[in-house]
């Protein structure tokens, strides 16, 4: 979920603060109609952003998997699975998706409404029938979290409770006969509880465990042999999970008990198998178009307000691009499944450190992912060359107005360069200039440039006509 930096009106060029605006997708439709087109992504410049993230925030280790057009263009692992021994973490070791699950259990129920064995406007109260309202909720309510039904795992740890093995009944008797938190349809809350009774209900009308089921509809066909619901622990290709108590070193972390991950976060899989699922649902190979519409159409509320979340699946509009994503995170383990299927792209990165910040990397490689429609042809300089050149001038005073449009050559009086000159003086100097993302406005390119003014990460808006000259550089704290 990237944010657009392209709606202010009024920033004064030395270093303060500006608000951004983001933006939810609704529909399908949001997919712009044109093929979108985007360069062959630089694997050795993300792979180079990865290693300094790991090193950076001391993760124990990460697996990641790229793919653009169809095409796997990165599968590494970084760092250890296990630290005692230490095991280096490869392509084929599995690690916990968490709640990267709850798509796949969607799909399984949507499978089986495509087999005419349940359907998602199924009452609860026919799988579940002691469980509060449950005969005014449906099974697509669950799937959409928009039930009122109680979270088990809200917490960020494991707590006492799930620390001794139950059933997924238990579950659901413990925390889906409550009264409800809000009234069906009107909220969108995240719970955990409904997964577990979306599950049962798969397993009920199938016939089958969840395992089995997943296993000969989506894991065999799409040959994604590194994948498996609920393994068991003795297996020596898996990540083992590490946390971190007020920044100490990584220590191993306390798991949940059987039953507790079930079917909203059992899976375990590699990124380069998440992948094969992300193509399989972007190319239709899975899902009959009305399930998967389902699976990525957001919820829309009693009230008319988006919940910007389909059926285990967050639907976002990235720039020009919808794009579906989930993240999870179970002890020891996050996890992100990223999927641009204009572009037929995604990204999976797996980590089994629980305090691992991957947005950055996700970041990083969602913007050489996203396409970029309409951006003018720049005579001269590259954008990043350009805002290289302008902030060194302006640190040393020596602007070239020959390369500035009329109207901001007025802006930049030469009291005005003097107290931007004192100001960019006061944080330090400029390093590690980068060009993020580039887009058309008003018939310019609008780079998005991020760069350090000493310790202090800075942004820049910088607009340039196709004549090459700029029309506006805002300098603003990120």
């Amino acid at each position: 979920m990237t944010r657009n930096q392209f709606g202010m009106s009024a920033c004064a060029l030395l270093l303060v603060a500006c608000v951004d605006t983001s933006r939810s997708a609704t529909t399908r439709e949001a997919v712009p109609p044109s093929k979108p087109t985007v360069a062959p992504i630089n694997v050795a410049e993300l792979d180079s952003i990865i290693q300094r993230v790991v090193a950076a925030k001391q993760l124990v280790g990460l697996s990641i998997a790229v793919m653009q057009d169809g095409k796997t263009v990165l599968a590494k692992g970084y760092g250890f699975r296990s630290l005692e021994p230490k095991q280096p973490v490869t392509t084929t070791t599995m690690f916990p998706v968490g709640s990267v699950t709850k798509q796949f259990t969607c799909s399984a129920a949507l499978l089986l409404q495509q087999d005419g064995k349940l359907s998602m406007r199924d009452p609860v109260a026919k799988y579940a029938p002691k469980a509060t309202a449950a005969d005014r909720l449906t099974l697509l309510d669950l799937g959409q979290h928009v039930s009122g039904y109680r979270d088990y795992y809200p917490l960020d740890f494991v707590d006492r409770e799930m620390q001794a093995p139950v059933p997924a009944d238990t579950i659901i008797a413990r925390y889906a006969t409550r009264p409800l938190d809000f009234e069906p349809g009107t909220r969108w809350s995240y719970s955990n509880t409904n997964f577990t009774i979306l599950g049962k209900a798969i397993e009920t009308a199938s016939g089958k465990t969840m395992p089995a089921f997943l296993n000969e509809r989506i894991f065999t066909p799409l040959g994604m042999t590194r994948t498996a619901y609920d393994p068991p622990a003795t297996d020596t290709g898996m990540a083992r999970g590490y946390t971190s108590y007020a920044l100490a070193a990584p220590s191993r972390a306390l798991p949940e008990a059987s039953g507790w991950t079930g079917a909203a976060g059992a899976i375990f899989s590699t990124p380069t198998d998440l992948l094969k699922w992300d193509l399989a649902l972007i190319d239709g190979k899975i899902l009959a178009p009305a399930s998967y519409a389902t699976l990525t159409t957001p919820r829309t509320l009693a009230d008319g307000r988006s919940t910007g979340y389909g059926c285990g699946m967050s639907v976002q509009l990235t720039g020009d691009q919808v794009v579906f994503q989930h993240g999870g995170a179970v002890a020891g383990s996050v996890a992100q499944n990223v999927i641009l299927p204009g572009t037929r792209s995604a990204i999976a990165v797996l980590s089994n450190a629980d305090f691992a910040a991957t947005g950055e990397i996700i970041a990083a490689a969602l913007r050489r992912l996203t396409p970029q429609i309409d951006v003018p042809v720049i005579a001269g300089l590259s954008a990043l060359e350009a805002a290289r050149a302008f902030l060194v001038s302006l640190e040393s005073g020596t602007i070239d107005r020959k390369t500035l449009g009329d109207d901001f050559n007025a802006l930049l009086t030469a009291e005005h360069i003097a107290a931007d000159r004192k100001s960019l003086a006061a944080n330090g100097r400029i390093t590690d200039v980068q060009v993020v993302r580039t887009v058309e406005r008003g018939g310019m390119e609008v780079a998005v440039v991020n760069y350090m003014v000493g310790k202090t990460p800075a942004r820049t808006s910088m607009y340039r006509t196709p004549n090459g000259k700029i029309q506006q550089f805002l300098i603003s704290r990120r």
